[in-house]
């Protein structure tokens, strides 16, 4: 597996790139951005992957988290895919901001006028381990975490829900945790997936709960009270009435005044990374 360098350059001692290669999973090219911190030698750091929500590229949460200070602190490694392949070609993928091209809700698509190209699940969760160990010799994939927002925090829990052996931890800031039960899933899950809603309940973080999936560790959700999507696209009581009823640890945190930007996940980032930190010691 062959990585192109598209730009690198060095931050908080450590170096942030972003990358191109084809990706076997996706049909095309993807792009991601790595930060890597600054470590001793023969030192390797943990994966953090953070999945980006709707509109948002491998370039989103580099360029405006401010996470690259904790992160080189902490020794970690900071792993940005994009949200979905680009320049599909197919008929319906762009034009849509909530839909297709930027929005690709990180399963794995079986209609099929989608499913040769969106399958971004199995990319993350298999093709991108594999890809930055080989391309990166002092990142440590067997230790990983995963964290997102939005449309992402939706994409880091049920990944996380479905493979827990193989993430240390899970966060999310202002997840979709019903997508089944909200405008955003309603629209993008049939188009995806079909009409059988069965299917979807793989990809929706309070459907998986209720049947039956764990994760060892606390889900910790960030959720602003002033996010505009938060009272008909976000919905995070019903992640916490499925936790409460099946006893799957969360730490949901409501903050007073916060909205769904990237302002407030700068106001939080640190203590999600410190959270991971933690769980990657191990």
């Amino acid at each position: 597996m062959t990585i192109e360098i598209l730009t690198e350059q060095h931050c908080f001692g450590g170096t942030q790139g972003f990358y191109r290669h084809a990706s076997a999973t996706t049909g095309g090219a993807m792009r991601l951005g790595v930060y890597r911190p600054p470590l001793a030698p023969g030192a390797k750091a943990p994966v953090l992957y953070y999945l980006a929500g709707l509109t948002c590229t491998d370039e989103t949460f580099a360029i405006k988290a401010g996470a690259q200070r904790i992160a080189a602190e902490l020794g970690i490694a900071l792993v940005t895919p994009d949200t979905s392949p680009r320049d599909t070609g197919i008929d319906g993928a762009t034009g849509d901001w909530e839909f297709g091209e930027g929005a690709g809700f990180y399963l794995d698509a079986t209609e099929p006028a989608f499913a040769s190209r969106f399958r971004m699940y199995s990319y993350v969760v298999d093709e991108l381990p594999p890809l930055l160990a080989a391309a990166f010799p002092a990142l440590d994939t067997t230790r990983a975490s995963i964290f997102g927002h939005s449309m992402g925090g939706h994409g880091a829990l049920t990944i996380a829900l479905k493979n827990p052996s193989r993430y240390r931890s899970v966060s999310a800031f202002a997840p979709i945790v019903a997508p089944i039960q909200v405008p955003w899933g309603q629209k993008a899950l049939p188009r995806y997936l079909g009409d059988d809603r069965d299917a979807w309940r793989a990809y929706d973080a309070t459907a998986l709960i209720e049947d039956g999936a764990r994760f060892p560790g606390t889900l910790l959700v960030e959720q602003g009270d002033a996010d505009k999507f938060l009272d008909v696209q976000l919905r995070p009581e019903f992640l916490e009435r499925a936790c409460r009823s099946t006893g799957q640890p969360l730490d949901l945190r409501r903050r007073a005044g916060y909205d769904h930007s990237y302002w407030f996940i700068q106001s939080f980032v640190e203590d999600h990374l410190r959270h991971h930190a933690q769980a990657l010691r191990t």
